[in-house]
């Protein structure tokens, strides 16, 4: 009844001007909440069933178990994957974070509920079962489709579901790490890829508001245990430069086994998933650690308790395994074990520098965490998310300064060095596809057709007497809708050329008005439309003239009639007024 209503309608059309910040700020909240309450059902169905049957009650303590299970685990729970994914078309188990990129640039952000569905399980299962991949990917596809969700059930602007999207997505990564502004950061910069204070608003009252949902839930501790962190002398400033050169090699070589491992392998679902599990269980006979979140084993490294054998054969293991598993089409994320192979790096590189200078420097803990703000910046190329995360998990500003040198050499290197854009603009390239975030599609795709749209018009037939043609143009619009005997608007004609012609007329022959005059025969200027939605975006409105071949379009309302007109000149009028 809500939604029928003149009051609803009266939001929609906000919403489609843009205009409307206290709207879009209420649809923060609900969309920070749902998508809280989204991811924390998610990490419950992980962590609960973990606690009852992993050693000592922990979540995470996969170590402990005895070797045969270690070994069988991830094949087992390959085979419930394959099982879920079975008698699924391949457009439904797509899923992560390159799915929501592929959906926000060619389907106006629309993410299906039944991928979801695929989402919430199969990294369940993953991440039940050991497999060496992240729930903060999956969280992000999650909190990103509870949001867009959210807006196509309430029939809102493309625009405003764009912005849903990324409110989800902040949401996501407030819950998954208790870091609300790299939540934001996160969600601007990878996934909205532009920072504007419309947007900025409702994308932070999210964050917040599922990080509130987190903390009652969780407390307010940090996802990992971190020391107090400052450097030491300003004479480790190449020390730090050297780590983020070493960390962008290896997000440099994570990013490109990851997509060569999806485009070379062509194997079906079943063997790939199998391989992916024995791959896991093989792996975890030597290093258990490798299996399931390893938070546990972060945390371990933070704390400089690790052996220097141990993080060598860790970060190799780690490095070379999940970008194979997550190719060969896990379900899982990739951002948790991003910051699993930057603290062992930076661990190791730490150990190694301590044992060939014998020199004294600021610690394992402190070059484990730049390593993890290196890595996650190099790997996703967003080094502001990684910035803001790392100030957020150790609350040390001292960490700003190093942390910003070697977050910036490792993007970098990665960026212009070895000509890699993030991994999920290389997946999405894999895949033949493109994330075009070009100024013009930034710009058109903020705002509804809506709010450039003319409302100036009058309908008519084609055939029309010309007294009732005087009393059309008496109404003074900007455009005559032609229709056809359906009803269907065809075409629009200029009322100043109509004008002209009974003007004319009228001086050569008299005023006659019963003459019937034939629109379409009219000398004039009249431009062949088709329909578009209320809830299109100006870029949807732009591609849709380009696909047809046409000039104009007329704009239909949620009841299916016509409510404005909407012209190529219009659209390049607005991007130019934008661009001055």
């Amino acid at each position: 009844m809500f939604k029928d209503s003149l009051t609803f309608a009266h939001f929609r059309n906000r919403l489609a001007h843009a205009e409307a910040l206290p709207q879009l700020v209420l649809l923060g909240i609900v969309s920070g909440l749902l998508s809280g309450l989204l991811i924390l059902a998610f990490r419950l169905l992980i962590d609960l069933p973990l606690e009852v049957w992993l050693p000592d009650t922990n979540s995470e303590n996969f170590e402990a178990l005895p070797t045969w299970v270690r070994m069988m685990l991830p094949p087992g729970g390959s085979i419930a994957i394959l099982i879920l994914l079975w008698k699924l078309p391949p457009s439904s188990r797509k899923v992560g974070v390159v799915h929501v990129l592929e959906r926000l640039s060619y389907h106006q952000g629309q993410l299906p509920a039944k991928n979801m569905l695929v989402q919430f399980f199969g990294a369940a299962i993953a991440l039940l079962t050991g497999h060496s991949v992240g729930r903060e990917g999956p969280a992000i596809h999650l909190g990103a489709a509870c949001g867009s969700l959210i807006g196509q059930v309430l029939k809102l602007p493309n625009n405003t579901l764009r912005l849903l999207v990324g409110c989800g997505v902040a949401a996501a990564i407030s819950a998954a790490f208790n870091t609300p502004l790299a939540g934001v950061i996160f969600s601007m910069e990878v996934i909205l890829m532009e920072y504007t204070v419309i947007g900025f608003t409702p994308v932070l009252v999210a964050s917040v508001t599922a990080a509130l949902l987190i903390r009652v839930t969780y407390g307010t501790e940090p996802a990992f245990t971190i020391p107090a962190l400052q450097i030491q002398s300003v004479a480790e400033i190449p020390f730090v430069i050297l780590l983020g050169i070493i960390c962008a090699l290896l997000a440099g070589g994570f990013i490109r086994i990851m997509v060569q491992t999806q485009k070379s392998v062509s194997w079906p679902l079943g063997i790939k998933l199998l391989i992916s599990g024995a791959l896991t269980g093989l792996v975890a006979i030597w290093y258990p650690q490798v299996m399931g979140l390893g938070y546990d084993t972060i945390s371990e490294v933070l704390q400089g308790h690790t052996s220097l054998a141990l993080l060598a054969g860790l970060l190799i293991a780690k490095w070379l395994l999940t970008p194979i598993v997550l190719g060969l089409g896990i379900p899982g994320g990739l951002i948790g074990p991003t910051l699993y192979i930057g603290a062992v790096a930076g661990a190791t590189f730490a150990l190694l520098v301590g044992y060939y200078t014998g020199e004294s420097y600021s610690g394992v803990g402190f070059y484990a965490m730049l390593g993890m703000g290196a890595m996650m910046g190099a790997v996703l190329n967003a080094p502001l998310a990684a910035l803001i995360a790392l100030l957020e998990l150790t609350g040390n500003p001292n960490i700003i300064f190093p942390g910003m040198l070697a977050i910036v050499v490792a993007s970098t290197t990665v960026r212009f060095f070895f000509n890699q854009p993030s991994i999920f603009l290389s997946s999405l390239k894999a895949q033949g596809l493109d994330y075009r975030q070009e100024p013009l599609t930034q710009v058109l795709s903020r705002l509804g057709v809506a709010s450039v749209m003319n409302t100036s018009f009058v309908r008519c037939d084609r055939i029309i007497g010309c007294e009732s043609a005087i009393k059309a143009l008496e109404q003074r619009p900007e455009w005559l809708v032609l229709e056809d005997n359906q009803g269907i608007p065809r075409y629009i004609l200029l009322p100043a050329d109509l004008q002209y012609f009974i003007d004319r007329e009228s001086e050569l022959n008299g005023f006659d008005p019963q003459l019937e005059l034939d629109l379409l025969e009219v000398p004039a200027i009249r431009k062949d439309i088709v329909s578009l939605g209320i809830n299109a975006t100006l870029k949807e409105a732009l591609d849709r003239m380009n696909s047809e071949r046409l000039d104009a379009l007329w704009i239909q309302n949620y009841s299916k009639e016509i409510t404005g007109t909407l012209t190529r000149e219009q659209v390049e009028q607005f991007y130019t007024q934008k661009i001055d």
